[in-house]
């Protein structure tokens, strides 16, 4: 595991992330932290916690709205798109493999 630290609206944390993840938890950070001070900056909003939840709740909307509302993949969460991925990653693999030996 490894340990990055990170700002949130000037408040430090220390968070773990398996190896080769370090850019995408930055990423979300840096995200996270860009929605949170909007959201501080509005003034409309007082309390880290509540600002928080706000973030919480626009960022859930987000993905929500990016999810297809027809077809095979309509209405799925998203645990279930990670094993469907997964279960993709799985086919290719064993498509590859044979492959592989070629070169």
């Amino acid at each position: 595991m490894i340990q990055i630290n990170a700002m949130i609206m000037g408040h430090a944390y220390t968070l773990v992330c398996k190896e080769g993840e370090q850019a995408t938890l930055q990423q979300a950070v840096t995200y996270l932290d860009e929605k949170m001070c909007a959201i501080r900056d509005a003034g409309k909003i007082k309390g880290t916690d509540r600002i928080a939840v706000m973030a919480a709740l626009g960022i859930a909307a987000e993905l929500l709205s990016t999810q297809p509302t027809d077809g095979p993949f309509a209405g799925l969460t998203v645990a279930e798109w990670k094993q469907n991925i997964a279960a993709m990653h799985t086919v290719l693999d064993q498509a590859l493999t044979p492959q592989e030996n070629l070169f």
